[in-house]
Order: structure tokens, then sequence, then C-alpha cells
């Protein structure tokens, strides 16, 4: 893999003390490690340390890329061909992952690095000026609920797959790693429990985060997250409730044409639209785009695009659209195969939540429910196809509305798990086959006993 040269580690303690400071004095010894009673003494090493946990965040095996192709290629039903040579990414496409993938690897260990950052941060909120306390708190819960809540989606088995209280998820870290002991050899913890702790993580970070934090979390990007972990549960009332404070906060807008949301550095000078709720910032100077990586590609006439133009798009998924409709035209065939032009810019800001989604949530969950809070189904629906340049429709099916979110949020990391939360199937594969989830990495098994393996990768 082009990424890193891995070095050999515990991944749960991968992460074991980050901190970066800053110190006045000229002459201060280069040193391999730092007391913890002095990394984070200050105020200002925490709120460093936090921007770390963003850094983390951000990573191309986390939310910078892994998370969302990872979902598109595993749940790919012959819309998407792989033409690249990374045999990790081959495999998810494939659906043949072995226990040395690469990508599995990656993001576990990644994962975890995030999360000890969070708790270091949490373990010294004492240090923090009071007035920066609370949001200080609100924003590494939110990383870290999140980060749990990627996690038990792509390593164990979806909610409702049989017993959520005995199904193993991931381990549950809460305290910071600093040094190795066999303490930290800990088995998974259940899917159940895990899911109970991404949500008091995120639910705490709605309470304590701003309204606008710039370009970090807000209470709305936990409200966006909440309602896609309602979703997952088929708890339909709080993924309504979330989506619908989400779009009635009047803190975001549709952009008023599709084709804007995108390419952010070339389209918007690497601001976001005002459309998204929360996006993984990537500047000239900082971050990567993996998924320009690797759904993008370079035309030559279009200055700043590139990606080494792995996963193409097929003419089953662009036979779904109805004439008319301009996401059905947001495609590039520069030669023989066919991109999406949603991740062609080099330095394009990376969708972790957008207002649309909200208003497909809400369309789903009120039409499950038969309600009407904050708008009707049809009516909501109604808002995403105006403005795709589609007329609107007099009558809304749960299949009808289904098809829109796959349609409006194509490539952009849900493809998987609306499949598995609506228990379809992935060409022959039923949601809850073992080949639908990731492996646990065997170097964690290793070093770990306490791990239990997968079905299917033993």
């Amino acid at each position: 893999m082009k990424k890193k040269v891995f070095i050999y580690s515990l991944a749960l303690s991968a992460g074991l003390f980050f901190t970066v400071g800053c110190n006045n004095k000229l002459d201060v010894q280069p040193t391999q490690s730092i007391d913890e009673s002095q990394a984070l003494s200050t105020s200002r090493d925490v709120e460093v340390t936090l921007i770390g946990c963003y850094d983390a965040l951000q990573d191309i095996d986390v939310y910078g890329g892994a998370f969302q192709y990872a979902s598109e290629l595993l749940g790919n039903n012959g819309e998407l061909g792989f033409g690249g040579t990374f045999q990790n990414l081959l495999e998810m496409y494939n659906k043949e992952i072995t226990k040395a993938n690469v990508t599995a690897a990656a993001t576990w260990r990644d994962s975890y690095v995030t999360i000890n950052r969070c708790n270091n941060v949490l373990s010294a909120l004492d240090k923090v000026d009071e007035d920066k306390r609370q949001r200080i708190e609100g924003e590494a819960r939110f990383i870290r609920g999140s980060v749990y809540f990627e996690l038990v989606k792509l390593f164990a088995k979806t909610w409702g797959d049989g017993d959520n209280a005995s199904n193993p998820g991931v381990p549950i870290v809460l305290t910071p790693t600093r040094v190795v002991t066999e303490a930290n050899e800990i088995p998974r913890n259940s899917v159940a429990e895990v899911y109970a702790q991404v949500l008091e993580d995120l639910t705490a970070a709605k309470t304590l985060l701003p309204e606008t934090n710039t370009i970090y979390a807000t209470k709305y990007a936990a409200s966006a997250q909440l309602s896609r972990v309602y979703l997952m549960q088929s708890n339909f009332q709080g993924a309504r409730d979330e989506a619908n404070e989400v779009i009635t906060s009047g803190q975001f807008t549709l952009a008023p044409n599709f084709e804007s949301l995108y390419n952010t550095f070339l389209n918007n000078g690497g601001s976001s639209p005002a459309e998204y709720i929360f996006a993984m910032t990537v500047t000239q100077q900082d971050g990567v785009n993996d998924m320009n990586t690797f759904f993008g590609t370079t035309i030559s006439d279009i200055p700043g695009t590139s990606g080494r133009g792995d996963i193409r798009i097929l003419p089953k998924h662009i036979s779904l659209y109805e004439p008319g409709d301009v996401r059905g035209t947001f495609f590039i065939t520069p030669t023989n195969n066919t991109f999406t032009r949603k991740f062609l810019d080099t330095f394009g800001n990376v969708i972790v939540f957008r207002l649309a989604e909200m208003y497909l949530t809400r369309a789903e969950a009120n039409f499950r429910l038969g309600t009407a809070i904050g708008a009707t189904p049809l009516a909501d629906i109604n808002v995403i196809r105006t403005r795709a340049k589609l007329k609107p429709v007099t009558t809304v099916t749960l299949e009808s509305i289904l098809k829109e979110r796959h349609l409006e949020l194509a490539f952009e990391g849900h493809t998987l798990y609306d499949i598995k939360r609506n228990k379809g199937n992935v060409g022959t594969l039923p949601y809850n086959s073992p080949k639908l989830i990731l492996p646990i990495p065997q170097r964690e098994i290793d070093v770990n006993p306490k791990l239990v393996q997968n079905e299917g990768y033993n």
C-alpha cells in the first residue's frame, strides 16, 4: 500500500500519548517521551492535543477516505468497477478479504490512535480554562463516539443480526493508554455495549457543543451522527427527530445547484458549501482526500484534478437515474472509463454530513412511522428531486425513498450500511454474510489473545 511504513505495535496502544507543546526556551534537549504530568499541564496543552484528535480523524484510514470507500466497495452490487492494483481494495471489491488486509489493519490502528488522543483530552479537562472546557469535552466525545460507531459497523455484525448483547463488537477503551501492560489485553465488548457508548458520547457531545464552531464539530454535527446511529438501530423516531433538528436549525441550506456541492477547492476556494454540516478540511498544506485518490482521475483540461482512477462507475448505476436528473450527468468519461465528478479535486474537502441526507432520513423515518414531523415524506423527497431538476412526484413509497437516497448520496459512504439496515443483499450475499465484515487484524490478535476473530477468518 502507498501510505506508510508500518511499525509493529498494538493498535490499542499505538497512540500511547500524543501531544504537541510549545516552549519558548531555545535550549530544550530533544527527547523521545515526556512525563504525563508535564505533557497536559495547561489548557493550551489540552487544546493543542484536541487539534491532534482532528488530525487523526482526517487520517486517510479513518474519515479521510477509508470509512467511506470500504462501505462503497463492500456494498457494491455491480454499479462500480475496480481497475486498481492495490490488493487491499481489490479484496474488498471481490468480497474476499484476508486477515492481512492492509486497510483493515490501518483503519483499526489509526482509529484507536484517534480514540486514545480523545481519551488524553478527556483525562485532562480539569486543566482546561473554564470558558472552553465544555466545548473541548464535546468535541473530544463527538470524535470518539463517531469513530467507535464506524468501527462497530465495519468490524462486527450489524445491529439486529442476532443477539446484540452477545455478538462481539470492538474493545471499548475510555482511558489513556500510556504504558503497555497485560492490562491492555482486553476482549471485544458486545455490539450492544459499543452502541451504548456511542450514544452516550454523542448525546453528551450534543449538549456540550456550540451551534457554530468554525470548521470544527458543532451540536448539529452530533445530531447528524445521532440520526445515523438511530437509523442503523431502526429507531426511526430518534433518527427523524435528530434530522429534523438539524434541518429546522436554520444553520444550513441546500445548495441551489447539485454540481456546486463538490470539488470545494476548485469551485469554492477551499470553503465548504452551506449544505455541509461537517467535513474533513483539506488544504494545500495539510490533509488528504483519499476518496479523490481512488474515485478521482486526472483530467488534462481541468487543472487541479487528480486521482488514480481505480474505482469506475458502471452502466448499471448510471441507468438508475431518470432522464433530466442532473445527478445522472455528474460523471466524466475522459477515455474508456467513467468516473464520478464528486471526487476530482485534489484538495477537495471530505464530506461527512450534509443537509440533503437529513431530508432523506426525515422522509424515510416519517414514512415508516406514518408521521409528518417537520414535513411530509412527499415534501422532503420533492425538495431533493427539485434540486436535481426533476419533476415533483405525487406519491412516494419506501422503495422510492430508498432509491432517492441511493442516488443522492452515491459514493459518499452509505451503500453498505443502507443495505445492512434494510436487510438487503449484495449480489448473492445476504446482508449478514461474514464476507461483508472486516477481519480483526491478525497482528492485533497475535499481541492480544483475548481478541476473538470474526466468523470466516479463522
